[in-house]
C-alpha cells in the first residue's frame, strides 16, 4: 500500500547554503494528517467563531480517540502556523467574530506603534532599521560616543549624525540628542540595548531569513520595546530564541510583538483555577534563579519516576538540576532542530490549551472574579483536561507544566548512559549537549505524557 512520504518542513524555512551541518527536521507535512489551511478555515463559522475543542485534536493527533495519543500527530502546516499560534497563545478568543478580531488587531497595532515611538524618543535608533551591538551609555547614564554605535560625520553645525535609509529617504538623527540620562529606569533599559543586539546577530543565523538587515532590526525593535514595557523582567538571554519564530511566521511586526508578549506571559503565568498568578522563567532575583521552581519540580518528578537516577545526580552534586536550565529557559530551542522546536511548541500549547487564556491576558483584574466560573472542559487541551480532573480530586496540588515532564522524559531516555558514564557534572552536561539538534519532538512529547500519568499515580500513592 502506497504511503505519502510527506514534505519536509525544512523546505519552508530556507537554510543558508554554506550551513551544511544543520540538523534535519523529522517533521513531515502529510496530506490528510497535517492541519492544513483548508481544515483550519473550515473550523470557523460564517461569523468567525472557532470551534477550538475540535481543532485542538487536529493539532496533536489525527483523530479523536486514537489509542496512541501522538502517534499520528503531524503538526500545523507552516502556511497557517502564525495565525494558529495566535489562538493557541491566547491572542484571540475563539468565541469572537472576524470583525471583533479585526478591531482587536487594529487596536494592538496602534498600541505597539505608540510604545515604539515612546522608545524612539528615548533612543533614536528604535524603528530606524538599524540596531546597536556596542554600549550606548555608561552605568551612570553618560552617552558613549563609540564609532560602532554612532557614525560620525562632519556636518555644518558640527553635530554627529546617523544616516539611515527609510523608504528611499535619508533621515538624520542627531547623536547629540543622547545627553546624560539621569532616570535610573531609562539607564537600565539603555544598558540592555547592545546586549539585545549581540544576541540578535547570533539568533538563527543559519536561516536565509536573517540575511536581511530589516528582519534583524525587527527582532531588535520588538525585544527593545518589550524590555521597556516589562521592567520587572527587562531582557534576558534566550528571549531572542523565543521571539525569532514570531518574526518569521507573522508578517506584521506589531502582530509578532503581541504574539511574543503572550508567549512571555504564558511562561510567567501558572494558573491554578484562576486563583493565583506566579512569575516564571525570566524573572531573576538575588535569591532565586528564574526557573528555580521548575527545576525543583523536575527534581521531584525524577525522584518519583527514576529514584536511582535522581540519587546518582544528587551524588554528583547535580541535585539542583541546573544542568537542565537551558532546556526550560528557552523551551528546547537548542535541543531540537528549528522546525522540530516549532512542532514541539504547538504540540505543547495545544495539549495545555486553556480557553480562559484570552480572558486572563486581556482582563487580568477578572482573575479573581472568575473564581466561580465553570470552564468548558471540552474546549481544553488533553493535558489541561487531565490537570483539571486531577485538581478536582486534590485542589491543593498545583499543576506542573508539560515542559517539566518533557525534560524528565529526556533524562529518563538517557538514564542508562547517565548512570554508567557520568562521573561528574561535566559529564552530565556533555551527555545532554550531545542531544542538541538530535531529539525527536514527537517521541519526547509522547514520553512526557506517559511520565505524567506515571508520576500522578505514584504521587497519589505516596
Amino acid at each position: 500500500m502506497w504511503r505519502d512520504p510527506g514534505i519536509s518542513a525544512d523546505s519552508f524555512y530556507e537554510i543558508r547554503p554554506e550551513c551544511t551541518d544543520v540538523p534535519i527536521s523529522r517533521f513531515k507535512i502529510k496530506a490528510g494528517k497535517t492541519l492544513s489551511a483548508r481544515k483550519w478555515h473550515s473550523a470557523f463559522t460564517s461569523e468567525g467563531y472557532l470551534d477550538i475543542g475540535k481543532t485542538l485534536p487536529r493539532i496533536y493527533l489525527s483523530a479523536p480517540g486514537n489509542s496512541s495519543l501522538l502517534e499520528k500527530h503531524k503538526g500545523v502546516h507552516p502556511s497557517i502556523r502564525g495565525e494558529v499560534w495566535e489562538f493557541l497563545l491566547g491572542c484571540f478568543d475563539p468565541v469572537s467574530t472576524f470583525e471583533q478580531r479585526d478591531e482587536i488587531r487594529h487596536r494592538r497595532r496602534i498600541q505597539y506603534a505608540t510604545l515604539k515611538e515612546e522608545c524612539r524618543q528615548l533612543f533614536p535608533l528604535i524603528g530606524s532599521g538599524r540596531f546597536v551591538t556596542a554600549p550606548v551609555v555608561t552605568e551612570d547614564g553618560q552617552p558613549i560616543q563609540d564609532p560602532l554605535v554612532l557614525k560620525e560625520t562632519n556636518s555644518a553645525k558640527g553635530l554627529d549624525v546617523l544616516y539611515q535609509a527609510n523608504n528611499n529617504h535619508i533621515r538624520m538623527v542627531a547623536a547629540n540628542s543622547l545627553r546624560q540620562v539621569t532616570d535610573k529606569i531609562v539607564v537600565q533599559w539603555m544598558l540592555t540595548l547592545h546586549q539585545i543586539g549581540l544576541d540578535v546577530v547570533r539568533t538563527d543565523r543559519t536561516l536565509v531569513f536573517y540575511e536581511k538587515q530589516e528582519n534583524l532590526s525587527k527582532l531588535w525593535d520588538i525585544l527593545a520595546v518589550y524590555a521597556w514595557i516589562d521592567k520587572d523582567v527587562g531582557y534576558g538571554q534566550g528571549m531572542c530564541d523565543l521571539c525569532s519564530p514570531m518574526i518569521i511566521l507573522l508578517d506584521d511586526e506589531a502582530d509578532a510583538f503581541w504574539c511574543f508578549e503572550r508567549l512571555m506571559r504564558r511562561l510567567f503565568l501558572m494558573i491554578c483555577a484562576l486563583e493565583f498568578v506566579k512569575r516564571g522563567n525570566f524573572r531573576c532575583t538575588e535569591n532565586s534563579v528564574g526557573v528555580s521552581s521548575q527545576l525543583s519540580d523536575l527534581a521531584s518528578v525524577t525522584q518519583v519516576i527514576d529514584p536511582k537516577l535522581h540519587k546518582h545526580l544528587e551524588h554528583l552534586g547535580g541535585g539542583d538540576y541546573l544542568f537542565a536550565f537551558r532546556m526550560l529557559m528557552v523551551l528546547f530551542r537548542r535541543e531540537f532542530s528549528f522546525c522540530d522546536s516549532l512542532y514541539l511548541w504547538e504540540m505543547m500549547w495545544a495539549l495545555e490549551y486553556d480557553p480562559d487564556l484570552f480572558l486572563v491576558y486581556e482582563m487580568p483584574e477578572s482573575v479573581g472574579s472568575s473564581k466561580g466560573k465553570t470552564k468548558s472542559i471540552s474546549q481544553c487541551g488533553k493535558y489541561e483536561r487531565e490537570i483539571l480532573k486531577s485538581r478536582s480530586k486534590n485542589a491543593a496540588q498545583a499543576p506542573l507544566p508539560i515542559s517539566v515532564f518533557l525534560v524528565a522524559s529526556v533524562l529518563k531516555d538517557k538514564s542508562a548512559k547517565l548512570l554508567h558514564e557520568a562521573r561528574g557534572l561535566d559529564d552530565v552536561v556533555k551527555i545532554l549537549n550531545e542531544l542538541t539538534g538530535n531529539l525527536d519532538a514527537k517521541k519526547a512529547c509522547n514520553g512526557a505524557l506517559k511520565l505524567h500519568k506515571k508520576y500522578m499515580k505514584k504521587a497519589k500513592k505516596s
